[in-house]
């Protein structure tokens, strides 16, 4: 492992591309810490450090900032990150499968150039709308039900959020958080196009990277408090959490890399003097075809709703009610759940097509074996289909309500509960194993080894036994085995502390 660092930087191309990507991340770590004019980020501040845990909707909140890379926490240029053009690409994506005529604009020469120039269009109308609601939210804070207790804070330190608030400032605000997003967008492209690639998912990944020493610390300061005071929970817990960490990570490895391969046979045939066909392929059907998009098709829907009823009846008691009920408690977690393998479904309906996956096999003279070609290998990749969503839907269901259960039974931070499951630790874990490998084939291409000498993230699939349907790295199982040990051991120290 660290002599596969150490080749990255004797490949002159490489070098350049992990420097200029390294260059980026700083420009972007930059404007998350740049204020946006005429708001007060120390109040805030004040009230992430203070009211976030404890506020009903301090999760939202902390979920929010998460995303922008702490930059909503500083009222920074970044506030809304890359969100407003992941939006508008979910969107955009969507419409292609739904609409005949984006469908066909998607197959034709330069149609998806056309398709990416519509989604920056998209993009900008998004940070203009979401840009106006966030500066109506700081000039009227107590109008926001995720904001709630922001007032106290106000009254303590003595000074307004913004200063002056007023049409000029909501027309700054936009114009700034509209550029920054636009910014940001064009720093993903270059990452993508000059660096290791996947640009906007690498900001995404930095920005919830960033917030794990603040997590870590409001951990800390939750079990060992300062001051001399008596912990509320007891500090073996902390020692159970952290073993817990370890194999919540090594599960979402293993099933963000689990595949159903499916055996293809291609008949021989004759042409000349050559004979081809006649090999066996295997076709990789994904458990989590989904990825990350229906835990945030689930949370878009159900945060929307909330947000623009208390927006809109910021004094009305039933309206407040609601927006709670959409954000915390057990109404929240059941339409989560239910959102989430919907979604998840619905995202295999509209990219999975199993009828031209059958119909491109039999034109090709592939078949699966004890399948007719035609509609029975369609209605069996489809059936094969529906068994691995309904695996991926109860894993992505399971890590997108262990942080608030944590956080609810445990009396953990959000903020560091958050570490422990849902999107932010997907999109970590997907983001870093996509850009080893990316670095990886930088490396194989130079006949330098990689990051790891076996296991299936070298790609390297021709050197084991074909007939071999695991697709679990052997690191993979070398940290399950950590973290049932660390469990073990944690188990152990728990007894010994109720002594």
């Amino acid at each position: 492992m660290l002599s596969a660092f150490s080749n990255i930087f004797k490949i002159p191309e490489l070098r350049q591309r992990v420097l200029f990507m390294l260059a980026m991340i700083v420009v972007v770590r930059i404007g998350a810490a740049i204020t946006t004019p005429g708001v007060d980020a120390s109040v805030l501040r004040a009230w992430f450090l203070n009211a976030v845990n404890t506020q009903p909707g301090g999760s939202v909140a902390a979920l929010f900032n998460m995303f922008s890379g702490g930059a909503l926490e500083n009222c920074a240029i970044f506030s809304l990150g890359v969100m407003p053009y992941i939006t508008a690409s979910i969107i955009m994506q969507l419409m292609t499968a739904v609409l005949p005529r984006l469908s066909r604009l998607s197959r034709e020469d330069g149609g998806r150039q056309k398709i990416s120039q519509y989604t920056r269009y998209l993009t900008l109308a998004l940070c203009i709308f979401q840009g106006y609601l966030l500066a109506l939210s700081f000039e009227n804070p107590q109008s926001n039900p995720f904001l709630s207790g922001i007032t106290n804070t106000i009254e303590e330190l003595g000074r307004p959020l913004v200063a002056e608030p007023g049409l000029s400032f909501r027309l700054l605000t936009v114009l700034t958080m509209a550029s920054g997003t636009m910014f940001l967008m064009w720093l993903g492209d270059q990452i993508t196009e000059r660096g290791i690639g996947n640009g906007m998912s690498i900001i995404i990944t930095v920005g919830i990277v960033a917030q794990l020493p603040a997590a870590l610390i409001q951990a800390w300061r939750t079990f060992i408090p300062t001051g001399g005071e008596a912990s509320q929970v007891n500090p073996a817990v902390l020692v159970l959490m952290v073993g817990f960490l370890v194999l919540v990570i090594a599960g979402v490895i293993a099933v963000t890399q689990a595949q159903r391969r499916i055996s293809i046979q291609y008949a021989k045939r004759v042409v000349g003097r050559k004979v081809y066909g006649g090999q066996t392929q295997y076709m990789p059907l994904k458990v989590n075809y989904a990825g990350v998009m229906p835990i945030i098709f689930a949370q878009a829907i159900l945060l929307f709703p909330s947000t623009i009823v208390g927006m809109m009846f910021p004094t009305s008691r039933t309206a407040n009610q609601i927006a709670t009920l959409l954000s915390v408690g057990w109404l929240h977690y059941v339409l989560y759940g239910v959102m989430i393998f919907f979604f998840s479904y619905f995202w295999v309906a509209t990219q999975f097509q199993p009828a031209q996956i059958a119909d491109d096999l039999k034109k090709y003279g592939g078949f699966i074996p004890g399948v007719r070609p035609g509609k029975p290998t369609a209605d069996f990749l489809d059936f094969t289909m529906s068994r691995l969503t309904f695996a991926g839907a109860i894993f992505l269901t399971i890590i997108a309500v262990l942080p608030q259960l944590l956080a609810r039974s445990l009396n953990v931070p959000y903020t560091a509960a958050q570490f422990f499951g849902g999107t932010g630790l997907l999109i970590i874990v997907g983001v870093i194993l996509d850009t080893m490998r990316q670095i990886e084939t930088h490396l194989l291409q130079k006949h330098y080894d990689g990051f790891l000498r076996k296991g299936k993230i070298r790609g390297r699939f021709e050197r084991q036994s074909p007939s071999s349907s695991s697709v679990v790295s052997q690191e993979t199982i070398v940290w399950l085995y950590v973290g049932i040990a660390i469990l073990i051991i944690s188990g152990v120290a728990i007894a010994f502390s109720h002594r």
